[in-house]
């Protein structure tokens, strides 16, 4: 009986136990639990399993403990509910809570049989805040069977709160029409953490409803194109279960400056007669200022001198002699209104100008008298209404006749004449032999061993050079090079193929394009006339050696036109799910494709095609291109243009000026421009220099033939925009002429001061050689260099050796810009024959892979990624998250843009891994993140890394 006493003292009675299970080795097992139950230690009493004569499943939690916050000091409860459970308990941070504390019902299942139990326990908020120690305060679930324990899922329970300052509070502003507007907020720390909301004059912004309207993951208000109806208060507002808190209000003001209406229309002048003055006006209304903006600058009225004459009113003259009487017993006399005629507006004069009587004393009276003035004039000059005679009317009759005859015999032979052309033109389209006869067939072998086998003579056509030379103190040593053949570009070695019938086939080159492309991109260009004529065009502009395919799912990839600097990162995910895309990235050299420029304006990257053309994606692609301009933001307005499908250049975004309606982002580092967007198209980076400090970097490179067995010996020149691509072209261009680098190219900053490139050629042997130049040196005109209109510009120095048995050359070569900086060539060639063509040491072997896909394209690891934007994208109250990571990288120039991506870390990581491809370096990433505090991403990189 004190056995089943010290049972009753822990809460489990040794009879209930005997009737549910009817094992006696139970009560040795409780008489061992109940002496260890002295202390308190619940635990000791429980068994890991309870024998059971029917097999029994283990226990499932239909009802898990939940996360709870204790707000005041209002306790909480946790509920837990399983099945089947012979018993059921709470542990709170590793400890057993005792039996009194429970609240256990016990059910069966109508429906399995099985036994439910729910049990719930009570957390005050003195519990909480005893505990000590680097985790949250934490409870769990155990329930038994006869077949084991299940533990349920951790709920832990914090004592909420919110503080009453935020972080950041937004600050009033005075905007301009279509201006953007950012109101920042960054709410007071609080558990759990708070929601955000903003108020427009006490209503909630719903940007659902107005598009104009976008709150960033890190709560920031903004306003995308300010209107005057957004002239309002706006609030912060932040709120969790404890409590709701306001920012103070901050003020947005758009305002509109006034803008002068047009100029009325000159008033007449307001003198009558002599001097006066005439105006005209405007108001300020287009539009009026509105909420403190501007007032017009400048004047409403503009009065102008003027000078009208004074009218001068007619006057008669005196009469005429009276003429002799006439058959009609009647003379005439007459008179003109000219002393002084009316002039200016005056009047005319009053009264008869013809005056008639009898000459007879009456004894005729067969005539009458008549008047006529200067106001009758429907009356002829003898008084009488003019009417038509029976002549008269025949004349008319008979000129109209002629007319319509006229006109009848012209229709008649104009049809004729037309019949006639139309047969002849009809004739013409169905005899086609014509047409086939102008095209021959050509030897493209003999014609390109020709075209190489013959440099061109520049030396002989300067020597007949006959343009105005400059007007310098040297001008007898010099050679403008204003319009020298030494400028022309070498010649073209690309050759086009004629099938049998001497016709140009288009479609041949396009169907080499059309079969790299998917059956439904294919067949959509067959049925899209426009498209299809466009690609057409794309595929004979296409040089397969400066152009990358790919085929790309959602999982991503990079291509990269080899030794270009150019390339097209697709990251994971821009693809849609399910969809395969058949994408490629080209470089453009032809002069036709480069966009035209502006006087101050300079071309600074390569033209670059990427598609295919409308492809929908789902984040942003980035396209790399490398630029030449010496990057600095005081000196250069960059901005980037696009070609539509019209074939016109439109400008897209100034860079800098970036806002949130721009359909790109564009990160510009020293050597490299990246091109952050959705839509693939045609792209070019063009600067326009603000101060004459401005400069672009050249590439100076100097090539002479591999062997040479004439006299004369040429070296070429060039001159380059400083890209990787203008010296792959020309190299591959030397390569087919027959050349070789003489020495290792080198950089040149050529600023906007208008001063012309100089090249001159020093220290020749003159005993072994001569120079067939006839001035010192030769000069490249400034507008030629820094237009970038002309690709591989260069000029070409002749030296001649004396005899044939001299194998050496040693001499220098200068390139400098006039009043600026300049670079000196050492060169020490040989004449001999040569196995290798081309020096190829500065073309990077491992560049030649144009196409990664998948995973191995991307130096982050995609758990990695994955871990970083789950970690950063949420805002953090110490600031620590995705923000941070861009001002670490250095790409923190404009934060919206990221702002408004659905995960600004992987766009962040998308652009770094643009920006260091293809050895990025994952310990400086690792560095970074050791500096934001992020120890636990900085122990997966490292392991994966």
């Amino acid at each position: 009986m004190g056995k089943c006493e010290q049972a009753a003292h822990c809460g489990i009675g040794l009879g209930y136990f005997l009737q549910m299970y009817i094992i006696p080795g139970l009560v040795v097992l409780l008489v061992i639990s109940t002496a260890a139950a002295q202390d308190d230690d619940f635990l000791g009493m429980l068994p890991e399993t309870f024998p059971s004569d029917p097999p029994e499943p283990l226990p499932h939690f239909l009802m898990e403990p939940e996360e709870a916050y204790i707000v005041k000091n209002k306790p909480v409860n946790l509920y837990c509910k399983a099945t089947p459970a012979t018993q059921i308990y709470f542990k709170c941070n590793s400890e057993w809570v005792h039996q009194k504390d429970h609240v256990v019902e016990e059910r069966v299942d109508e429906t399995s049989g099985l036994v439910v139990r729910e049990a719930s326990i009570e957390i005050t908020r003195q519990q909480v805040e005893e505990l000590f120690g680097p985790e949250d305060y934490w409870c769990q679930c155990v329930a038994w069977s006869s077949a084991g324990t299940t533990k349920s899922r951790k709920a832990h329970v914090r004592i909420a709160y919110l503080r009453k300052t935020f972080e950041q509070e937004p600050l009033g502003k005075e905007v301009s029409m279509e201006q953007e507007v950012l109101l920042q907020c960054r709410p007071p720390e609080g558990i759990p953490m708070a929601e955000v909301e903003w108020l427009k004059n006490e209503e909630i912004i719903d940007p659902a409803e107005d598009l104009n309207f976008y709150i960033t993951i890190d709560h920031n208000l903004i306003i995308k194109q300010a209107r005057l109806s957004d002239t309002a208060n706006y609030t912060c507002v932040a709120k969790n279960i404890v409590a709701k808190r306001r920012s103070t209000t901050a003020t947005v003001i758009v305002y509109v400056n006034g803008g002068w209406s047009t100029w009325t229309e000159w008033s007449v002048c307001n003198g009558r007669c002599g001097r006066g003055y005439q105006k005209r006006t405007r108001s300020c209304t287009n539009p009026a200022p509105l909420n403190g903006g501007a007032f017009c600058e400048g004047q409403n009225v503009q009065k102008l001198a003027c000078t009208t004459l004074c009218p001068v009113d007619g006057s008669w003259t005196e009469w005429s002699k009276w003429s002799t009487c006439g058959t009609e017993c009647t003379h005439w006399r007459r008179r003109e209104c000219n002393a002084p005629a009316p002039n200016n507006g005056g009047k005319d004069c009053e009264g008869m100008v013809l005056q008639a009587q009898n000459c007879t004393d009456r004894l005729c009276m067969q005539s009458l008298f008549y008047q006529i003035s200067t106001e009758q004039k429907s009356q002829n000059d003898f008084g009488f209404s003019s009417a038509p005679s029976t002549d008269d009317v025949a004349l008319y009759v008979g000129i109209g006749i002629a007319v319509i005859v006229c006109l009848v015999i012209s229709v008649i032979v104009a049809l004729f004449v037309y019949r006639k052309n139309h047969h002849d033109f009809e004739s013409d389209i169905i005899d086609s032999s014509a047409l086939n006869g102008g095209f021959q067939s050509v030897n493209i072998k003999t014609a390109r061993q020709d075209l190489l086998t013959v440099p061109p003579d520049l030396t002989s056509a300067a020597a007949m050079y006959r343009g105005p030379v400059y007007a310098l103190h040297d001008v007898s040593d010099k050679i403008p090079m204003t319009n020298s053949p030494l400028l022309d570009p070498l010649p073209n070695l690309k050759i086009k193929v004629y099938n049998s019938s001497g016709m140009v086939t288009p479609q041949d080159d396009l169907s080499d394009f059309a079969s790299k492309l998917s059956p439904q991109v294919t067949q959509a260009l067959v049925d899209n006339e426009t498209m299809n004529l466009r690609n057409q065009s794309f595929a004979q502009q296409m040089d397969h050696s400066c152009t990358a395919f790919g085929s790309f799912n959602s999982l991503g990839g990079h291509l990269i036109v080899p030794n270009s600097g150019v390339s097209l990162l697709v990251p994971a995910g821009a693809v849609p799910q399910g969809r395969v895309y058949e994408m490629y990235v080209t470089v453009h050299r032809q002069d036709n494709m480069r966009p035209s420029v502006e006087d101050v304006q300079t071309v600074l990257s390569p033209v670059v095609t990427c598609g295919p053309p409308g492809a929908l994606l789902t984040r942003p692609v980035i396209i790399t291109l490398h630029h030449c301009a010496e990057v600095n933001t005081d000196d250069w307005q960059i901005l980037i243009k696009n070609q539509s499908q019209q074939g016109q250049w439109e400008d897209v975004v100034v860079v800098g000026e970036e806002n949130f309606t721009t359909p790109c982002y564009i990160q510009l580092d020293m050597e490299a421009c990246h091109i952050l967007t959705e839509t693939l198209s045609t792209y070019c980076l063009v600067g326009q220099s603000i101060n004459k400090a401005a400069a672009k970097r050249l590439k100076l490179a100097i090539f002479g033939p591999v062997s040479c067995t004439a006299l004369e010996h040429h070296i070429r020149v060039y001159c380059l925009d400083d890209t990787q691509d203008a010296l792959k072209e020309v190299l591959q261009m030397e390569k087919q002429l027959g050349g070789k680098l003489l020495d290792e190219p080198k950089t040149l900053n050529f600023k906007d001061s208008t001063h012309n490139l100089r090249l001159s050629i020093h220290d020749i042997p003159h005993s072994v050689w001569k120079s067939k130049l006839l001035a010192k040196y030769q000069e490249i005109p400034f507008y030629q260099i820094w237009s970038g209109a002309q690709r591989n510009l260069h000029c070409t120095f002749i030296l001649e050796r004396l005899s044939l048995t001299t194998t050496d050359l040693a001499c220098k070569l200068c390139v400098r810009q006039v009043e600026g900086e300049g670079q000196i060539f050492q060169l020490n060639s040989t004449l001999l024959e040569d196995t290798q063509n081309i020096d190829t040491s500065l073309m990077d072997p491992a560049s030649n892979i144009t196409t990664l896909v998948g995973p191995n394209a991307f130096r982050i690891p995609l758990s990695i990624r994955q871990k970083l934007c789950g970690s950063l994208d949420a805002p953090q109250t110490r600031g620590n998250d995705w923000r941070m990571l861009a001002h670490k990288l250095s790409l923190d120039r404009y934060l919206n843009y990221f702002a408004t991506k659905s995960s600004p870390t992987g766009v962040i990581l998308d652009l770094w891994e643009a920006q260091h491809f293809p050895d990025g370096n994952l310990s400086t990433l690792a560095a970074v993140l050791e500096e934001m505090g992020r120890h636990e991403t900085v122990v997966s990189l490292a392991t994966e890394h």
